[in-house]
């Protein structure tokens, strides 16, 4: 909705023969393009059928462990070898931290 109306959205389709917006207030949903009606959503103007719901994202896909001390070391390593941007500060700790895991170097 824009804010200047009130109530239930209405189709903003502009149908250039009768000069007006179709103005449907029955089963509107939002689109890039604006509030549109069954009859004038992009895939009926395209005449493509709509598209039908898909089963949505799998159960684990936000659920995936991630080993973070891992994922710190790797970031550690990044900022100590000057690859990733950070502070002065967050740099030579990131530095003091690889060194002291990596007793070779």
């Amino acid at each position: 909705m824009t804010g200047r109306e009130s109530g239930p959205a209405r189709c903003t389709h502009w149908d250039g023969a009768a000069g007006r917006h179709c103005g449907a207030r029955a089963s509107v949903r939002p689109y890039l393009t604006g509030f549109r009606c069954p009859a004038h959503t992009p895939a009926a103007l395209a005449g493509r059928p709509e598209p039908q719901p898909g089963p949505g994202w799998p159960a684990a896909a936000w659920a995936t462990p991630s080993p973070q001390s891992a994922s710190a070391v790797i970031d550690h390593r990044a900022i100590a070898s000057g690859k990733r941007r950070s502070s002065p500060t967050t740099y030579r700790a990131a530095q003091q931290a690889v060194a002291r895991k990596d007793p070779a170097a």
